[in-house]
This record gives C-alpha cells, sequence and structure tokens, in this order.
C-alpha cells in the first residue's frame, strides 16, 4: 500500500495569531494519503482550512506540528533549497485565473517559465516544440502565443494556467477552487480538460472546492473538512450515496436542485 501512496500527511497543525494573547486554528490534525494516479476533492465551506491544508502540503508555509511525506521523503524540515526537486513535482493551478498569470508577459514565456527554470530542455526548439503541445493539451490555438493574460476570457487564462502548471510533468496537481470564478458551461468544459489531462498524463490531483454537484464529476474519494479538520472521508460513490457525518449530509443537502 505505501508505494501506491504519493504524499501522505500526519497530524498536521497550523494556527494564525489574531493579536497577542489569541490565535486559531486553520488546520487541525489532519492526516491524509493521496494516492498515486487518484483525484482527492477537498471539499467544506469557505474559511474550513482547505487552501491552508494545501499549502502546508505544498510546504508553500510550514506546519506547527505533524509531518508531510513525498515519495516516502518527509519534507516537513526540508530548507528552500532542499526543497527545489520537489517543487518541480508538485503544482497549482490557482483560483482566479487572471491574477495567476503576469499582466507583463506574453503567454509563450509564462508557459515557457517552467521550462527554462528547470532546466528541461537545453535547446530553444524543443522548448518552442514542447510549448505547442502543451497548447494542444489545452486546446488553445498557437496564434495566443504572442498575446497577453488581458487579451482572453477566465476560461482561456484558466487553460493557460494549466499548460503552465504541467509543463514540466509534475507527478502531483494541486487545483484550488480552480472552477469557482468560471461561468458554468466554461466549468465543465475545464473540468473535462482535467479529467482528460489526469489519464493522458498519469497525473495525481489534489481538486479543493466548496462545490459538491463539482466534485461528484471528478473525484475518486472525498475529503470532508470542518473547522480546520477532516469530519469525513471516503470513496465518493460512498460519499454521495450514504454520507455518515451530519456536515457532510448538510453539504450534500445543499447542493442545488431542479424543480419541474
Amino acid at each position: 500500500m505505501e508505494e501506491r501512496v504519493l504524499l501522505s500527511a500526519s497530524h498536521l497543525c497550523k494556527k494564525f495569531r489574531l493579536d497577542r494573547k489569541n490565535s486559531i486554528y486553520a488546520v487541525r490534525d489532519v492526516s491524509l494519503d493521496i494516492y498515486r494516479g487518484e483525484t482527492l476533492a477537498l471539499v467544506g465551506e469557505s474559511g474550513c482550512g482547505k487552501s491552508t491544508l494545501a499549502r502546508l502540503l505544498l510546504r508553500i508555509i510550514k506546519a506547527d506540528e505533524g509531518s508531510v511525506l513525498f515519495e516516502g521523503r518527509d519534507i516537513t524540515g526540508l530548507s528552500e533549497k532542499a526543497l527545489l526537486p520537489y517543487r518541480k513535482e508538485m503544482q497549482m493551478v490557482f483560483q482566479d485565473p487572471a491574477s495567476s498569470l503576469d499582466p507583463r508577459m506574453r503567454i509563450r514565456d509564462i508557459i515557457a517559465e517552467p521550462l527554462e527554470t528547470w532546466r528541461i530542455y537545453d535547446d530553444r526548439r524543443k522548448i518552442d516544440d514542447r510549448i505547442t503541445e502543451l497548447l494542444e493539451m489545452v486546446e488553445l490555438n498557437e496564434d495566443c502565443l504572442d498575446r497577453y493574460p488581458h487579451q482572453f476570457s477566465g476560461g482561456q487564462k484558466q487553460r493557460i494556467g494549466i499548460a503552465r502548471a504541467i509543463a514540466a510533468e509534475p507527478k502531483l496537481i494541486v487545483c484550488d477552487e480552480s472552477v469557482s470564478a468560471l461561468d458554468v458551461c466554461v466549468q465543465a468544459q475545464i473540468l473535462n480538460l482535467l479529467k482528460r489531462l489526469k489519464d493522458r498524463l498519469k497525473l495525481t490531483c489534489l481538486f479543493i472546492s466548496h462545490d459538491l454537484s463539482v466534485v461528484s464529476f471528478i473525484a475518486d474519494r472525498v475529503c470532508v473538512m470542518k473547522n480546520g479538520a477532516i469530519c469525513e472521508m471516503d470513496a465518493a460513490e460512498k460519499i454521495y450515496a450514504s454520507p455518515e457525518h451530519e456536515y457532510t449530509k448538510y453539504l450534500l443537502s445543499s447542493i442545488p436542485k431542479l424543480i419541474f
């Protein structure tokens, strides 16, 4: 079973200081495993600690307690220099596609940045070929390469963000509310794209959302968070068919239903 685990968290805690005397726990004693090739959905209301947990798992911020293992190696206490090889393997697709793209950079340079940072290729022609391949993967045309982010729609910007995230062939992709800022019809397109890329590239995905109706389409397992802690985690089919925790039942009952 251990060889199936890509990333493992054990008893993670993170608190933030409110003032000199008071602190609040954003993540409280969280333990979970993410298996190779799966999509684990992390769901809960806004403010429950989902994004903080994701940043702890990626070592963007440090945990106060607990540990994170990536492919069996404890990365919790590693220095920034020692973390560099792991940064390449763990990439993120952000909630707001507009703010996640540098408005001063052309699309060509945005997608090329991780290839150049990690020195994936030593030939400019190979970089250009890879950029063209990535555009094809996210279903964009080559004529967008010399344009800037403000010239694209929200859905197109998110496709560019996804292309950048998969450019260096990471093993883990974290999608932090990556469709919540998009129109419903565009959400469906991006979800379908993520699902196709996961199968094509054999990706492992942590998909963060507050919307259980979105999660049902893409998740293999669902992890439900409340007040910084995990209250239920199981296969997606089990969660939707027979949830056990009252909070999970509440979230499911809040999904809009069409009445004719």
